[in-house]
C-alpha cells in the first residue's frame, strides 16, 4: 500500500491512474478503522480495478465543544487493516495541507442538514461537504462508498454530488453492527462496559419502531414514540432527538407512505452516539 501525504502527490497517482484506464474507488475515513469501514473497503475493492482510502480527522467538522483533540487514533494499525482489504493507496494528508492559510471557500448542502444532527450540531455538515468535495477532487475518484450508520451524512454529500455535478457514483453501504446490534462506530472505543450495555437502547428502539410500523401504525410519531420509549427506559442515557422523517429528502412527514427514517442521537455517559434504520411500509 502506497501512503501520499500532498494533494499534489495524490493528484498524480489519480491522474496516472486514470490515464491507464484503471477506475478508482474510494472510501474516506477518520481512522480508528473497525469492520464497518473494511466492509466499505471490500465493496469498493470489488467495484474498481484500484481502491484508494483516507485517513483525516477533519477539524471542521468539530464543533468548539466536541472531541477532536481526543477523538481516538491508531495510524499504525489503521494501515494494517487496510492492507488486509488490499487498499492500494492511502491519502494521509496533514491539516495544513488541506486548509492552507487564507483559506475561505465552503462547500454546504443547505436545507437537507437543517434538521436531525444538523439542528444540534451547528456547522458540522458544512464541514462534511467541504472536506468531502476537496477529497473528491483530489483523489479523483470513479465511485465512492459511504455508511448508512451516517445516514444524514449520506443524503448530504448525495444532494452535493448532483447539485455540483461530480462526475462519480455515490455507493450507500449498509450499517455494520455488532452481533448484539450495536452499530459499529469509532466512539464506541469511549463506552466503559456498563455504558455498552446501555448504548443498546438505540438498535432496541429502532427495532421497536419498525414492529410499531409491521403492526400497522402508518404515523410517524408513533414510530418515534416506540423509539423512545426504549431509550427512556434506560438509565445513563440523555437523548438528544428521536426523529421519523421522510427516509429521502429527511423532512418531517405525518403519515408513512413512502420510506422512513428512524434516526436517535443519545449521549451515552459523555459519549455521543446515533444510529438509524430505515422502514418502508407495506402496500
Amino acid at each position: 500500500m502506497e501512503i501520499i501525504e500532498t494533494p499534489a502527490a495524490m493528484h498524480r497517482w489519480a491522474e496516472t491512474a486514470r490515464r491507464r484506464g484503471e477506475t478508482i474507488a474510494f472510501v474516506p475515513t477518520m481512522g480508528f478503522l473497525h469492520e464497518g469501514h473494511l466492509t466499505l473497503m471490500r465493496e469498493g475493492r470489488k467495484r474498481a480495478s484500484r481502491l484508494a482510502s483516507s485517513l483525516f480527522v477533519n477539524p471542521t467538522q468539530f464543533g468548539p465543544n466536541e472531541d477532536f483533540s481526543r477523538y481516538p487514533r491508531n495510524f499504525e494499525n489503521d494501515c494494517a487493516l487496510m492492507r488486509t482489504v488490499p487498499v492500494d493507496v492511502l491519502f494521509a494528508p496533514a491539516a495544513e495541507t488541506m486548509y492552507p492559510p487564507g483559506s475561505q471557500t465552503w462547500v454546504e448542502a443547505t436545507e437537507i442538514t437543517q434538521g436531525l444532527c444538523g439542528g444540534h450540531r451547528p456547522g458540522h455538515f458544512r464541514g462534511v461537504t467541504t472536506v468531502v468535495a476537496k477529497l473528491f477532487n483530489i483523489v479523483k475518484p470513479h465511485v465512492a462508498l459511504f455508511g448508512e450508520k451516517d445516514f444524514q451524512q449520506l443524503r448530504a454529500i448525495q444532494r452535493m454530488v448532483a447539485d455540483l455535478n461530480f462526475d462519480l457514483e455515490i455507493v450507500p453501504v449498509a450499517t455494520v453492527r455488532e452481533r448484539d446490534g450495536l452499530a459499529m462506530s469509532s466512539r464506541n472505543a469511549y463506552l466503559s462496559p456498563v455504558e455498552r450495555e446501555r448504548a443498546l437502547s438505540l438498535s432496541r428502539g429502532l427495532e421497536a419502531a419498525g414492529r410499531c410500523l409491521a403492526e400497522g401504525a402508518r404515523h410517524a410519531a408513533q414510530l418515534a414514540c416506540a423509539a423512545r420509549f426504549a431509550l427512556e427506559r434506560t438509565p445513563g442515557v440523555e437523548i438528544e432527538y428521536v426523529a421519523a422523517v421522510d427516509a429521502e429528502t429527511l423532512k418531517p412527514i405525518e403519515r408513512i407512505e413512502r420510506p422512513v427514517v428512524v434516526a436517535i442521537a443519545a449521549r451515552v455517559g459523555a459519549t455521543r452516539l446515533i444510529d438509524n434504520m430505515v422502514f418502508t411500509p407495506r402496500a
